[in-house]
């Protein structure tokens, strides 16, 4: 978003989605690979042993999130200095947001979920942690609570259970 914003003067704004699930989610992120795997009978692959956190958020969180700050246009720092440049700052009007749901869940807990909605128990295979992976990640969202409100409203649990309930329907599964 900056450079765009610096190199054509346009405000831009750039927004930072975290673990995305839900309806018409990708299909090769864990939401989906756990939910096919586990009513295949198959097994999933569980990295750093399930060590891991993640900010698993809805799609309507994201869609609620994107659409509060359409109407923000981002202004430039009227303060910045280009003699003593600040990187936190600049004169490019631009902005950046992380949307999530600002709060990490266990790995485990996540598939525990999953097998819950499901009614069935996943087969794991722990596996050590991948190369250039990271143990947690999750969304700081203080400046997108700052700037429009936004405050995520779905719990994993109600979450999950929409996403199982339209994965059933989209695969026929009853």
């Amino acid at each position: 978003a900056h450079t765009y914003s610096h190199l054509y003067g346009l405000p831009t704004t750039g927004l930072r989605y975290f673990t995305v699930y839900g309806p018409w989610g990708r299909p090769d992120m864990s939401p989906w690979l756990f939910t096919s795997a586990i009513l295949e009978n198959r097994t999933i692959d569980v990295f750093n042993h399930g060590d891991m956190m993640r900010d698993f958020t809805y799609i309507d969180d994201i869609a609620d999130g994107t659409v509060k700050v359409l109407d923000r246009i981002p202004q430039p720092n009227p303060n910045f200095d280009h003699n003593n440049p600040d990187p936190a700052s600049s004169h490019a009007p631009y902005r950046l947001y992380n949307i999530g749901n600002h709060t990490p869940v266990q790995l485990m807990d996540f598939i525990g979920t999953i097998e819950a909605a499901l009614g069935q128990t996943a087969k794991k295979n722990f596996l050590p942690m991948q190369d250039g992976d990271v143990q947690a990640t999750y969304a700081d969202i203080d400046e997108l609570v700052r700037d429009t409100g936004f405050k995520p409203a779905t719990t994993l649990e109600y979450g999950i259970g929409k996403w199982v309930e339209w994965y059933r329907k989209y695969k026929q599964l009853g």
